[in-house]
């Protein structure tokens, strides 16, 4: 009927012109509020990861570099609409399902929720591939370390926001960080980003740190640390060696060590940097430092005798002893016999500020200038100089304490003819200025009697290296406990340079309690010198100083490295 048609096509027209005003209204009356509002579900500003700069050797080897990964993460609001999907995501995420959906409930409110930080490419795609809505992912740098154990007390590590927490990572935090950008994007309904609409703020990447230390070097001293500790069923042990000329550090190892790629297993006691933090009294190696006071006082001279025996001596009520009587020494045999006896002689003829002076020059209680976090200063008494018995048992390395670090560059000094250095973990090719702390003749003439400690007749013959001269200090401590010393518990050190006329480099071993038999420094920590510096000396290409004639007709080409490195005729 016509009425029919009629209402038909009333009904038609009235939709017609709804349509047409709704539309006016979307696209011209309030298409800026549509706007405002589509925008809002599609477009959002996020953040550009800042490349964490690397961390590499003085030769451009990597310690630290960045990878690029991908954070998970929700919008519980709207994936609580999928709740039923939930076990999928678990199953693939390997976690309690009922307790992340707990987690997405209690948290529904909320728009962001990480579900994993830092996830491999194929774990991210699997739950991608979902199509959950409100699943996204995040770009992210994630810290890879490729030394391993190898250098991770020194390099540290970052957490997983790119901060640093120890070592290097910490230290040099705000140069390796970097500047996250800002970009704006359009997410599609399930929150992948299909599309970038502007750039609002450009990335800075971090800088990166060129340090001193020489990977080859690390590997090898940490591989030998690490088999004497095993050997000798040490507690712990650390080793140091300096660049003499620059005070660089150029490998420093600890034992226990941790996997800085997998800290699942990390305890408090791997985890420190022994070699910075930890102190202990040095023993006999304290004697060259003793030495060198009393040879800059004037007061004695290389040749000078000391009388010894018979083999012991009171000071104040208590007894000094040798390991035997060793009668008359000059100043040269009471270091390579390790003189308790005759080094406190010498000392207490020495006025005690002068002692006390040159301990404070060579860097004792105070810290070495490297800037490392958590480095100890360790323990310079002041009471000792009224107290002759304090000052000979200074002497002597005991009542006193420093760390590895601090060791090595006191020896430094002695090597770099009475210059002290501040240590470095960046890479200098300049060489140092550092401070004068003693003659030149006082730190050659140290040089010449601890050069006797590593002959046939002295302690340190285990610390000889091949065709090198050398120059160290054993020393054999008995370790510190509450109450007092234990008798049957050590510390084994060696200190030494090479090669010993012109030394380029210095090291300090230190073995914590080795429980095997053997336990003297000599026998314990000057192998692990000796394996370390042989090595050294080749990857350094440092040219021997002791080779024969007959290995100058061997091997011809050396005869021109001697000659090109000292300047003189072999």
């Amino acid at each position: 009927m016509p009425w029919r048609r009629i209402s038909l096509l009333v009904v038609f027209l009235i939709a017609v012109v709804a349509l047409l005003g709704r539309a006016l209204d979307m696209q011209i009356l309030h298409s800026e509020f549509f706007q405002r509002q589509g925008n809002a579900r599609q477009l959002r500003v996020v953040s550009i990861p800042a490349y964490r700069g690397q961390i590499v050797d003085r030769n451009g080897e990597p310690f630290a570099v960045s990878t690029p990964v991908n954070s998970i993460w929700l919008n519980p609001g709207e994936v609580i609409s999928d709740m039923h999907r939930i076990p999928e995501l678990a199953k693939i995420l390997s976690i309690d399902a009922k307790a992340l959906y707990k987690k997405i409930t209690a948290q529904q409110t909320r728009e962001f929720m990480y579900l994993k930080r830092q996830a491999s490419p194929e774990l991210a795609s699997k739950v991608m591939a979902l199509e959950i809505p409100g699943l996204a992912l995040q770009d992210e740098y994630r810290r890879y370390y490729p030394a391993g154990e190898v250098a991770a007390h020194v390099i540290g590590f970052a957490d997983v926001d790119d901060n640093g927490q120890e070592g290097i990572e910490l230290a040099f935090n705000d140069w390796l960080k970097g500047e996250p950008g800002k970009k704006r994007v359009i997410r599609d309904r399930l929150g992948r980003v299909f599309d970038d609409v502007e750039h609002i703020r450009p990335v800075e990447p971090g800088k990166p740190v060129v340090l001193s230390l020489d990977r080859r070097l690390q590997y090898l001293t940490y591989r030998t640390l690490k088999a004497a500790v095993i050997k000798h069923n040490a507690i712990a042990g650390s080793a140091v060696v300096l660049d003499v000329k620059s005070g660089e550090v150029l490998a420093m190892v600890n034992q226990p060590s941790f996997n800085v790629n997998d800290r699942s297993q990390m305890s408090p006691e791997s985890a420190r940097n022994r070699a910075v933090t930890d102190v202990f009294e040095p023993g006999s190696t304290m004697k060259p430092l003793t030495m060198a006071a009393a040879l800059d006082s004037g007061i004695w001279t290389p040749t000078t005798k000391v009388n010894t025996s018979p083999g012991y001596m009171k000071v104040q009520g208590n007894m000094i002893r040798d390991h035997r009587n060793y009668g008359e020494l000059d100043l040269g045999g009471v270091i390579e016999k390790s003189s308790n006896v005759g080094i406190s002689k010498i000392v207490l003829a020495v006025d005690a500020d002068v002692q006390w002076g040159m301990y404070q020059n060579l860097g004792l209680g105070a810290d070495t200038g490297s800037g490392f976090p958590g480095e100890a200063i360790g323990r310079l008494s002041v009471s000792a100089l009224n107290n002759d018995f304090e000052r000979a048992t200074m002497a002597f390395g005991y009542g006193v304490s420093v760390t590895p670090m601090q060791l090595a560059r006191a020896y430094g000094a002695l090597a770099a003819d009475g210059i002290i250095r501040p240590v470095s973990f960046l890479h200098n090719e300049q060489v140092v200025e550092g401070e004068r702390v003693m003659r030149v003749e006082t730190a050659r003439a140290v040089r010449k009697m601890m050069q006797s400690v590593v002959s046939e007749e002295g302690t340190g013959i285990r610390a000889q290296v091949a065709n090198y001269s050398v120059a160290g200090k054993t020393g054999t401590v008995h370790k510190f406990i509450s109450g007092g010393y234990a008798e049957e518990r050590y510390l084994s050190i060696f200190a030494g340079m090479v090669p010993a006329g012109s030394p380029e480099l210095v090291m300090v071993v230190m073995i914590d309690e080795p429980r095997n038999g053997e336990h003297f420094g000599g026998e314990v920590a000057a192998p692990v010198f000796s394996q370390v510096m042989a090595g050294a000396m080749r990857l350094l290409d440092v040219a021997p100083d002791l080779i024969s004639e007959k290995q100058l007709i061997m091997k011809p080409n050396m005869k021109s490295k001697l000659v090109a490195k000292k300047g003189e005729n072999v």
